[in-house]
């Protein structure tokens, strides 16, 4: 049986009070106010604040030189302009007072946004192990059994933080939050491309589907852990043999869900966006997430004396999963930008020309991050069997694919009012201290090698 350390239960304690002190930071100092949002703005951006009046400066037009200008003509102009003048002025007044309003709404965005992208990415993590969990019960892999008590652990996190996402999403419907913009009924009401998808994205049916692909999630992990476990007692195979069918059929459901949770969460930030392959591309990422989390699990408990049957080759296959997906993902990546940047759509191009302006380091940052790195540190197959060098290609995947959760995510909420600072910081120690805790203590809860796998001593004795 693993025993959870008093060193890293403290230290997920340090990481998630450290976290919340962040996260109540980056609300505090969000602004109430229109002139405080200004005011911050300003305070972050003086040098451009300037430059903006210089040019303004040199925008305006001289005087005339040989002052001959007719008083008459001066009189007439006035009087045929002066209503057009009003009016232009009351417009731009609204203008104004409309872009001031988005500015607010993104500042206060930030500490929501942030908060949401690291509950998202850690959750995402747990839920891409239950895919890959059930494909290798409904596959009947040979070589994966001794890593299922690790798997089973690590999707212990569906719950909690399941229930964290889900309360945010609620909060978002109570308008606690501007994350969503179609929730808005001001924004829908002159949004005719809003007001076409409004029986999609209604706010009731929104949460109802929430709930439906976090029921379907957790229901599958809380039964076939139950069947894992009694298998282990049980005198013949029937154990297993249920639990390759439901991982199949629930493998369906995933395909499905996956697909429509990526849309609702994400995508939807961006109404008017839209992409047939965002759900492949949210799958991949999240597939290499969990993989990338299994390898390193694994290598820390084999590390402490546990796992004694898993060897280099177990944590070789997984790290060619790692960089099969990486592959995967920047395939899907490529196909979508490609696509949409050839094509020039307006409504499509808009959600790249608005990350390639404003996101440019964190936008290609994340694609050498996710397809550089692990290619060139993954590519040699003896590095897969170097544990050190696993974990280190691990937190650079993982870094990559929390910054593309990040560009999925901030341009739609806060614009180009972004950066990394103590919100976001404060939210993925939070998260990361929480998932530690509950993954670690969820592994002390069984034994960690399963006992009557029909394929246990098949897993044992795997070698590549």
């Amino acid at each position: 049986m693993y025993t959870f350390t008093n060193r890293l239960k403290i230290g997920s304690f340090i990481l998630m009070a450290v976290g919340i002190l962040g996260i109540a930071i980056g609300f505090i100092s969000a602004p109430g106010t229109v002139e405080e949002a200004k005011a911050m703005v300003a305070s972050n951006d003086v040098a451009h604040g300037e430059e903006g009046t210089e040019s303004m400066s040199e925008g305006t037009p001289a005087m005339p030189e040989d002052g001959t200008t007719s008083m008459r003509a001066e009189e007439d102009h006035g009087a045929l302009t002066e209503h057009d003048g009003n009016a232009a002025q009351a417009h731009g007044g609204e203008h104004d007072a409309s872009h001031d309003e988005h500015l607010l709404h993104q500042l206060q965005n930030k500490p929501w946004a942030a908060l949401y992208v690291a509950a998202f990415f850690f959750f995402m993590i747990a839920l891409g192990v239950l895919a890959f969990y059930a494909i290798q019960r409904a596959a009947q892999a040979g070589w994966s059994p001794l890593l299922f008590r690790v798997m089973e652990g690590i999707t212990a996190y569906l719950v909690p933080g399941g229930i964290i996402v889900f309360v945010i999403l609620l909060l978002s419907v109570l308008h606690m939050n501007h994350l969503f913009v179609w929730m808005d009924a001001d924004v829908v009401a002159h949004d005719e491309i809003i007001q076409n998808k409004s029986g999609y994205l209604d706010p009731t049916f929104f949460l109802i589907r929430a709930a439906v692909y976090l029921g379907g999630w957790i229901a599958y992990r809380e039964y076939s852990r139950k069947l894992s476990l009694a298998q282990d007692d049980s005198d013949d195979n029937s154990k297993f043999k249920l639990n390759f069918r439901i991982s199949a059929a629930f493998l369906v459901f995933y395909l499905i869900s996956e697909s429509m949770m990526s849309w609702d969460w994400i995508m939807s930030v961006d109404p008017h966006w839209f992409s047939t392959l965002f759900g492949w591309y949210v799958f991949a990422s999240m597939m290499v997430s969990a993989v990338t989390v299994i390898a390193m699990v694994a290598i820390y408990l084999k590390s402490r004396g546990y796992l004694p049957d898993v060897n280099d080759s177990h944590i070789h296959d997984l790290a060619k999963f790692m960089f099969g997906f990486s592959i995967f993902w920047t395939y899907l990546w490529f196909s979508q930008f490609m696509l949409i940047w050839y094509s020039n759509i307006p409504e499509e191009v808009t959600y790249y020309v608005t990350r390639i302006a404003d996101y440019r380091l964190p936008f290609f940052g994340m694609v050498a991050l996710n397809f550089l790195f692990p290619v060139l540190l993954l590519m040699n197959s003896d590095y897969k069997r170097i544990n050190w060098f696993v974990l280190m290609t691990g937190i650079v995947i993982l870094a990559g694919h929390y910054m593309d959760i990040f560009n999925m995510v901030m341009p739609a909420t806060v614009g180009d009012q972004w950066y990394i600072g103590i919100p976001e910081i404060g939210a993925i120690l939070f998260f990361a201290g929480a998932f530690i805790f509950w993954v670690f203590k969820a592994l002390t809860s069984a034994p960690l090698q399963p006992k009557r796998n029909p394929f246990i001593e098949e897993s044992k004795h795997f070698h590549y």
